[in-house]
């Protein structure tokens, strides 16, 4: 419920979730409905946030509903205040003993299955570690889970072209280690790829693709490799996963940039080649995400104890 004040509107954090799910959705009846919120309650909450903050945040003028310049500004406040707030529960609780030394980690699928077990217990004996909560998710979903102070921490694929969501002034990160995209199909009978690659414009090649939730999809496209080496492809399927990708791939389906570090083993056995030289990888970096403000004991422990293992020039 609004209250006032000497007839100022009194902001309630609800609005502050509502705004985020409209941003989100870009639709007032489905962010209403992922709100548990009718309609109209849910428009008259935007509208107090919008009194509240003393401007329209909202462009109501388009087809798809869009942040003005000023909601996009207060986009990045209202996730930083939320996930402060969460934040300074966990640590609350912390400190009272009741999520005591428990890392809550987000990973994008990939990374979650092929890197961070071997790394994890690389960080120390069970018995050093605290409590250890993962989830994996899309990239997409990861971000959301960090802006909203759900993790501590997130591990991803990271390439300095490809846009995030994790702002410098708030988060920053350790290099871990390298990976690349590297594009790889079926084999034919005499070793050859099935897709090889640029392909011709006549006749272009069945592409397995990334789809927008993909942090992977995102680097492929930022390097421009497709592009600046006239590749001719034509989309058959999409997915967030590279792993399904991949299965595409075995079955012959099409040409798929995996990550090297899940597709080693394939190209090991020759159950799948390349589709090109290795002018046509892309070079990833494997980061380790945090907020910059200070967390609980056990997080500043573990951060500690990754950063002595990286070298401190690798924080960015």
């Amino acid at each position: 419920m609004q209250q006032t004040t000497g007839g100022t509107s009194t902001m309630e954090t609800n609005w502050l979730e509502d705004f985020l799910k409209l941003a989100e959705e870009g639709n007032f009846s489905r962010a209403a409905e992922a709100r548990n919120s009718s309609q109209p309650a849910f428009s008259r909450r935007i509208r107090g946030l919008e009194d509240w903050v003393g401007t329209k945040l909202i462009d109501r003028d388009t087809h798809r509903i869009a942040l003005t310049e000023a909601g996009e500004t207060f986009r990045t406040a209202a996730e930083d205040v939320l996930r402060r707030l969460a934040q300074g529960r966990d640590r609350t609780r912390e400190v009272g003993g009741a999520e005591a030394g428990t890392l809550r980690f987000a990973a994008t699928h990939a990374l979650s299955l092929t890197f961070f077990p071997d790394w994890l217990r690389d960080q120390g004996d069970d018995q050093d570690l605290a409590t250890v909560s993962l989830l994996a998710d899309n990239m997409q979903a990861c971000e959301k889970i960090m802006l909203a102070g759900k993790a501590d921490f997130l591990l991803c694929h990271h390439h300095p072209a490809s846009p995030h969501r994790l702002e410098p002034g708030g988060f920053c990160s350790i290099r871990l280690g390298d990976d690349r995209l590297v594009p790889v199909c079926l084999p034919e009978a005499d070793g050859r790829a099935r897709f090889a690659l640029p392909g011709r414009a006549e006749e272009p090649l069945s592409y397995l693709a990334y789809d927008d939730r993909s942090g992977m999809g995102r680097i492929l496209a930022a390097a421009q490799v497709i592009c600046e080496r006239h590749a001719a492809l034509r989309p058959v399927f999409r997915s967030h996963l590279a792993t399904a990708l991949l299965r595409m791939a075995r079955d012959g389906k099409g040409i798929a940039w995996a990550p090297h570090s899940l597709c080693a083993p394939d190209l090991a056995s020759g159950r799948l080649v390349r589709a090109g030289g290795e002018d046509w990888d892309v070079p990833m970096e494997i980061h380790l995400f945090r907020p910059k403000s200070r967390q609980g004991q056990a997080v500043e422990t573990f951060w500690s104890r990754a950063l002595a293992a990286t070298g401190p020039r690798q924080e960015r």
